[in-house]
């Protein structure tokens, strides 16, 4: 038998008396949570996997992804922690670099399974569900039966103070206040994004509203692929007649966007652009994963999947 109370952060209404199974699975978001009460579990087994998109250079790996897994380990002493990438392409080609190759999700939790542990909880080091966090849920619903207890948490940004939940994307914009420099008048600091096809593309308008609520006028968000684009920003640059640009990834690791695409010598590189426009540009090339109040952010998400797995009860997945 399997028990299942939906609902992490959001509650079915109550004029619903016959929910489904697929508008059960539809309602689990937050923190989903599966017990599986027919599991043979002799002793409980406990590890956390902690799962990114990845990194290419080991450089970027240690500045940004070894510098978060460390801040998530020393909040949680003693405790099984492993890791893996999303991206088979970080995969290959931080093994080249490396000569270390991590595994999946997928083979991650086989590889946990295998060792005897029965319960895991899995830590998103996504920016925010998109298609990578997606992702994440499929693998979740895929593997939940092969343990006593699964849990997956939420990624750096989820709540947006909807319906009394907390508002994650304030959180993070208090947290990137401490990342930029002072700035005078005609001073500008542009974060680039990688931008999705997919709806939650919308973050990076919300993350944008939540900047100019917070006062930061001045600080402006664009993405490579996504919307808004930099030709999107550039008229709004003129009009506050800005003539200095901070160009700054919001990307967890320093990596080919942001070398090449961002602040590269190349005539498409958003430097070029920016400077062929005639503004003064000066890149920060530095990830997310650097600075120790986003990290501090993701060790939250951790201990609230930690907390999840070690609590009692069922789940909502």
């Amino acid at each position: 038998m399997k028990r299942h109370d939906y609902g992490a952060g959001y509650r079915l209404n109550e004029a619903v008396k016959c929910p489904t199974q697929a508008l059960k699975r539809a309602a689990g978001i937050g923190v989903l949570i599966h017990e599986e009460e027919s599991f043979p579990e002799k002793a409980a087994k406990e590890a956390m996997l902690v799962v990114s998109y990845g990194a290419a250079g080991e450089a970027a790996y240690e500045a940004s992804l070894a510098t978060t897994m460390e801040a998530i380990a020393e909040k949680h002493p003693g405790v099984t922690i492993t890791q893996a990438f999303t991206s088979e392409v970080m995969i290959r080609r931080f093994a080249a670099n490396t000569g270390i190759r991590l595994p999946r999700p997928e083979a991650a939790l086989e590889g946990l399974a295998s060792q005897g542990f029965t319960r895991v909880a899995l830590v998103s080091l996504d920016f925010f569900p998109g298609l990578d966090y997606s992702l994440l849920t499929e693998i979740f619903q895929a593997y939940r039966a092969r343990f006593k207890k699964l849990v997956l948490g939420t990624p750096l940004m989820y709540w947006m103070a909807q319906e009394e939940q907390r508002d994650d994307v304030a959180d993070f914009v208090t947290a990137l206040g401490e990342t930029f420099p002072p700035r005078k008048m005609g001073e500008a600091v542009l974060l680039m994004g990688h931008g999705t096809p997919h709806p939650s593309n919308a973050f990076y308008a919300v993350l944008q509203d939540r900047l100019d609520t917070a006062g930061w006028k001045d600080v402006f968000v664009y993405t490579m692929e996504g919307w808004p684009r930099l030709a999107h920003i550039l008229p709004r640059l003129k009009e506050r007649q800005v003539k200095r640009v901070l160009l700054m990834p919001l990307m967890m690791a320093v990596g080919k966007h942001v070398k090449d695409d961002m602040a590269g010598e190349g005539e498409k590189s958003h430097r070029s652009i920016l400077t062929a426009a005639g503004f003064t540009v000066e890149p920060y090339l530095h990830g997310l994963g650097e600075s120790g109040a986003v990290r501090r952010l993701y060790v939250r998400r951790a201990e609230e999947a930690w907390d999840a797995l070690r609590t009692a009860g069922g789940g909502n997945a």
